[in-house]
C-alpha cells in the first residue's frame, strides 16, 4: 500500500498543477526542453563534427573492414587466394583491391624551360577496378569535374582535388600542387623508374584527406607500369551485407589464416588512437558546456518553487495546522518538479529523434573537413534525462524544505 504522505502529496501536486497559471507552467517546461536540448545538442554536435570525418572514412576509403599490406611488406602476399576466398563467403556483399605505389605528377612538361622549376605533385597512385570500387565506396559520385573512370579507360586518370592548385588553393612548399591543368589536359606520372603520360578525365572532391591526395587508373594498366604480374594488390576494402557483422566476418577470414599475410581490421580498429582521443576529448567539452545549462535550469526551478512556496506560505501553514505533515508538502513539491522534467524531457527526446537527428542526417553541417551530424546515442541522452530529472527534485525539494520548516503559527499569521 502506498503511504499516507506519498498519496496525500500526490493530491497536492494535482491540485496545484491544474490550478497554476498556465503562462508559468508553459515557461518552465520551455526551461525543461530548452536545458535538454541543451545537455544532448551540444555535445551531440561536437562529437558529430569528428563523426562526419569518421563515417566519411568508412564510406569512401575502408568500407567495414580493411585488408591492407603488412608494415614491413609492400603488397599482400598470396593476394589470388586471399580474394577467392573473399569472394567466396556469403556475408561479404562486394570487395575492391587496389594496387597502390607512391609516384609524382608533373604538368607543364611540354612548355617548360630549362631553366622552370618542374610543376609537380607527390600523389598516392591507385589502379583500381571501377566498377568494383564505385559499388563499394561510390567514387563516382564525388565527380566535380569530368567523368569518373570506366573499365575500358587506357592512359587515363582521376585526380583527387587536392592534387589541383584550382581546388586547393594553398602556397607551400611542402604540399605541392599542379598549376593551370584540366579535363583533358596531359600530364605525366613518374612511378619507380616508369615515366607515363596520361590523361586527366576527371576530378574528384571529398573531405577524406586519403582520398584526395590520391590518383586513379585502371588496374589492369597500372599493374603494368607497376610491373605486377603476379596479382597481389596492396588493400581491399571489404562491404558486409546488411545485417552482418564485420568483427565476425574478421574472425572468420583469420580463422582461415588471412592474417598470416594481411593486417585485417574492421573499420573501428583501423581508426588511429587520435582521433578516438579527440572525439573522447569533444564529447567531455560538451558534457562541460551542457552541464552550464543544468545548473541553470535548476536555478530557475529553485526560484520558482521559492516563489510559489512564498506566496503560498500562508496556506501551507494552514495545511499543517489541519495536520497534513510537511513531508507530505514536500512530496507534493517533489512530484510538481518531476512533473516538469518528465514532460520537459519525452518533449526534447521528441525533437531530438523525431526531428533533428534525421535533419542533420538529411543536411550535414558543412565543415571544412566534415559532413557534421547530430550523435545521440541512447544510452547516454537517458543518462542526461535522469541528471535532469534528479537535479530539477533537488532544486524544487530544498526551497519547499526551507519554507516547510517554518513554525506553523509564523506561516499562518505571515511573521518571519
Amino acid at each position: 500500500m502506498i503511504p499516507l504522505n506519498i498519496r496525500i502529496g500526490w493530491f497536492l501536486a494535482l491540485r496545484a498543477l491544474r490550478r497554476a497559471s498556465l503562462w508559468t507552467t508553459s515557461l518552465i517546461i520551455s526551461v525543461m526542453i530548452l536545458t535538454f536540448l541543451n545537455l544532448v545538442v551540444v555535445s551531440g554536435i561536437l562529437v558529430g563534427l569528428l563523426q562526419g570525418a569518421v563515417e566519411g572514412v568508412r564510406t569512401k576509403f575502408t568500407s567495414d573492414i580493411i585488408i591492407s599490406a603488412p608494415l614491413d611488406k609492400r603488397y599482400i602476399e598470396n593476394s589470388p587466394n586471399l580474394i577467392t576466398l573473399l569472394n567466396s563467403l556469403p556475408e561479404i556483399e562486394v570487395i575492391t583491391p587496389r594496387y597502390s605505389m607512391a609516384g609524382t605528377l608533373e604538368a607543364g612538361y611540354q612548355t617548360r624551360k630549362d631553366t622552370d622549376k618542374a610543376d609537380t605533385a607527390n600523389a598516392n597512385i591507385v589502379g583500381i577496378d571501377p566498377v568494383l570500387e564505385n559499388a563499394v565506396t561510390g567514387l563516382g559520385e564525388d565527380i566535380i569535374a569530368g567523368e569518373f573512370l570506366t573499365p575500358g579507360d587506357y592512359d587515363q586518370v582521376v585526380l583527387g582535388h587536392y592534387l589541383l592548385s584550382q581546388y586547393t588553393p594553398i602556397e607551400s612548399a611542402g604540399f605541392p600542387t599542379l598549376n593551370d591543368v584540366g579535363i583533358g589536359d596531359k600530364i605525366r606520372i613518374e612511378v619507380g623508374d616508369v615515366v607515363r603520360e596520361v590523361t586527366i578525365k576527371g576530378v574528384l572532391q571529398t573531405k577524406v584527406d586519403e582520398i584526395a591526395l590520391r590518383a586513379f587508373m585502371v588496374d589492369s594498366q597500372f599493374r603494368s607500369i607497376i610491373g605486377r604480374t603476379d596479382g597481389n594488390v596492396t588493400e581491399i576494402a571489404v562491404k558486409v551485407r546488411e545485417g552482418s557483422s564485420p568483427e565476425a566476418v574478421r574472425d572468420s577470414l583469420k580463422l582461415r589464416g588471412a592474417d598470416l599475410y594481411a593486417d585485417v581490421k574492421t573499420f573501428d580498429e583501423a581508426l588511429p588512437q587520435a582521433f578516438l582521443d579527440i572525439i573522447n576529448t569533444f564529447n567531455m567539452l560538451g558534457t562541460m558546456f551542457s552541464s552550464i545549462g543544468l545548473v541553470v535550469a535548476s536555478i530557475t526551478i529553485f526560484i520558482v518553487v521559492f516563489i510559489n512556496a512564498i506566496t503560498r506560505r500562508k496556506f501551507i501553514g494552514i495545511l499543517k495546522g489541519i495536520g497534513i505533515s510537511g513531508r507530505a508538502i514536500m512530496i507534493s513539491y517533489v512530484f510538481q518538479s518531476i512533473f516538469y522534467a518528465v514532460i520537459g524531457s519525452a518533449i526534447g527526446l521528441l525533437l531530438v529523434y523525431g526531428f533533428l537527428v534525421p535533419f542533420f542526417n538529411a543536411h550535414p553541417i558543412d565543415f571544412p573537413f566534415s559532413d557534421g551530424i547530430l550523435v545521440a546515442p541512447y544510452g547516454q541522452t537517458f543518462v542526461r534525462v535522469g541528471l535532469l530529472i534528479v537535479s530539477t527534485v533537488i532544486a524544487g525539494l530544498i526551497p519547499a524544505w526551507m519554507i516547510i520548516r517554518k513554525n506553523t503559527l509564523d506561516s499562518i499569521l505571515g511573521r518571519n
